[in-house]
């Protein structure tokens, strides 16, 4: 299992997934919003999200961990 980190200090404006979902590779997971910029993160590789750490509206910091997945196939 891995966690998927922050790109960039901000607040979590949009979270696309729970618990459970599959997430193809490219496929965006959180959006991010910094200096009125929304910045949509994306998936490496095709995963199931196992933990979800943060809510809509929290704010993270450079390499917080979003989310934590398990890579499929």
């Amino acid at each position: 299992m891995e966690n998927l980190t922050a790109m960039m200090a901000g607040s979590v404006w949009k979270l696309l997934v729970a618990v459970g979902d599959e997430i193809s590779s490219d496929g965006e997971y959180v959006i991010l919003e910094s200096m009125k910029m929304e910045i949509p993160h994306a998936a490496p590789y095709k995963c199931k999200v196992v933990n979800v750490f943060v809510q809509e509206g929290d704010f993270v910091n450079e390499g917080d961990s979003l989310i934590q997945v398990e890579k499929l196939g």
